[in-house]
């Protein structure tokens, strides 16, 4: 098994999911694209909860 490699705490998967939750699905699929798209290596890291 591999460790785990994604940047962002919750993952990217886990976020997209807690930001349709709790926006919907225009503001929820807004928020998870642009998480999405600052997932590569100059986007930085670290803890990101959905606003």
């Amino acid at each position: 098994m591999t460790p785990a490699s994604c940047r962002f705490t919750p993952t990217c998967s886990e976020y997209a999911v807690q930001a349709l939750k709790k926006h919907g699905p225009v503001k929820g699929l807004y928020l998870a694209i642009k998480r999405i798209l600052r997932c590569h290596p100059w986007g930085g890291s670290g803890y990101d909860p959905v606003p």
